[in-house]
């Protein structure tokens, strides 16, 4: 009998494999899980130091252009406001 015909040789080499497959894969699941605790830790000391993260960064940005935004459209009505009194008041002193 050969050793390719022997069924435990078979089975030991199929095992093997996929010792190998789930030490890479274990591999890859620590390097992504040292990594989202260096994201964390990062993310955490930018919360207590005060400092905002990139995100926060990023949501402060937005609300900041839309309140730039609001303000000059509130801006432009209040001026227009004042420009119908101004025209009421002149209207009044006319009349008088």
């Amino acid at each position: 009998m050969s050793d390719s015909a022997r069924p435990e040789k078979a089975a030991f080499k199929e095992l093997e494999s996929l010792v190998r497959h789930l030490g890479e894969e274990l591999s890859g699941f620590r390097r992504r899980a040292l990594q989202a605790e260096a994201r964390l830790k990062e993310i955490d000391t930018a919360a207590t130091s005060g400092k905002p993260t990139p995100e926060r960064l990023a949501a402060l940005e937005r609300e900041n252009k839309d309140l730039t935004r609001r303000l000059k459209a509130a801006t432009e009505r209040v001026n227009g406001m004042l420009e119908r009194v101004r025209f009421l008041r002149e209207q009044s002193e006319a009349a008088q």
